[in-house]
């Protein structure tokens, strides 16, 4: 059924696309649950959600989120080593969701839905996130779409995936169908920029998130295994050396916030959570959900962990890089809830920067 009022040939100027307000949140994932393929996906890390509207009436959804950490064909349309990859990830993002509500397909409204959002993406994405964003990909399942609505909007079509599925435990051993990978630069020369050997360039400020090695993920845990447990015995399912270990890896590697530290725990294969020394449950290792996390990093003392994580951080951070990971309480920060504010983050020893800060509030 077409709106009323509402013709393709007329009124797509009418057309604006904004940021989702956070009173919408709930009914963009109803929405997304109810209409998408694909059901609705959780706001973890940097995502962006968008809605189409025209007039007061939504017209179409969009989520932009974190690029995938490995897409053969557009790596080598990029022409960067993983060593440049490592760092740089974060100047592409992924047109995860894309969903034309069910009364509004009618001809060049997703294409124009599309050019709208691109407009307006690399400034929203900079207020939000303090860094550009320089590449926009997407994934289209050729059994469902032939990706009509990307070229429509001068996307260009790199070629297919491989059809391997990230799973929990790694990258799926079954060949399953590949994707078609669609991408559209939001600058000029984004393959020069995502090599360029000056961070600076990029507006990427401190050193890189370093990448934890299979022997300083294994040897992590035991630094904090003389904090005292401040839990009660009762319900303690996870060792506190390996929820700390958790919390501290995922912040080196450019986490920021305890939804974000419990989605890159689940996001771990089983060796790493082996290393990192998770429980075994049934043939598998367990990660602590959020919840446990944030309980952890309230309680824990934030002088005894900073120590802990100094003496990590001297033993094992690369030099070149010197990141340490802080764990401190704001002195005197209370909120009008009577709250204080935690804060764990990653600090470049060199550039004195703090880069993956990240304030959440303590219980009473």
């Amino acid at each position: 059924m077409q709106p009323d009022g509402f013709t393709s040939a007329t009124n797509l100027s009418e057309l604006h696309v904004r940021l989702v307000e956070r009173h919408e949140e709930q009914r963009y994932q109803e929405q997304m649950a109810l209409h998408h393929y694909l059901g609705c996906l959780s706001k973890i890390g940097e995502t962006l959600w968008y809605v189409a509207i025209w007039g007061e009436q939504w017209v179409a959804l969009l989520s932009i989120s974190a690029a995938a950490l490995k897409c053969g064909v557009r790596d080598r349309w990029i022409g960067w080593d993983f060593t440049s990859q490592f760092g740089r990830l974060k100047l592409i993002a992924n047109n995860s969701r894309f969903l034309i509500l069910p009364e509004w397909h009618h001809p060049n409204v997703g294409s124009r839905v599309l050019s709208l959002m691109q407009r307006r993406l690399v400034a929203d994405w900079q207020a939000r996130f303090g860094h550009p964003v320089l590449l926009l990909e997407t994934f289209v399942d050729p059994q469902r779409f032939h990706g009509g609505v990307y070229r429509a909007a001068n996307w260009t079509e790199l070629g297919l995936t491989q059809g391997y599925r990230r799973t929990r435990a790694g990258y799926s051993e079954q060949h399953h169908a590949p994707k078609r990978v669609f991408i559209y630069p939001l600058c000029r020369n984004p393959q020069v920029l995502l090599t360029q050997a000056d961070r600076s360039q990029l507006q990427l400020t401190g050193k890189p998130n370093i990448m934890l090695t299979a022997d300083q993920m294994r040897i992590l845990p035991d630094f904090f295994n003389d904090i005292a447990d401040p839990r009660s015995r009762s319900g303690r399912r996870h060792r506190l050396s390996m929820v700390l270990s958790i919390a501290a890896a995922a912040t080196l590697c450019g986490m920021k916030g305890y939804k974000a530290m419990a989605g890159w725990a689940q996001d771990l294969g089983e060796k790493a959570r082996a290393r990192l020394g998770c429980r075994r449950v049934d043939g598998k290792y367990v990660v602590p959900s959020e919840s446990i996390i944030r309980d952890v990093l309230i309680r824990v003392d934030p002088a005894v962990l900073d120590c802990a994580l100094q003496q990590w951080n001297a033993a094992f951070a690369p030099i070149d890089q010197s990141i340490a990971v802080d764990g401190k309480t704001m002195c005197n920060a209370i909120d009008d809830k009577g709250h204080q504010t935690h804060i764990m983050s990653a600090v470049g020893h060199e550039s004195a920067i703090c880069y993956t800060q990240k304030k959440s509030e303590l219980c009473p």
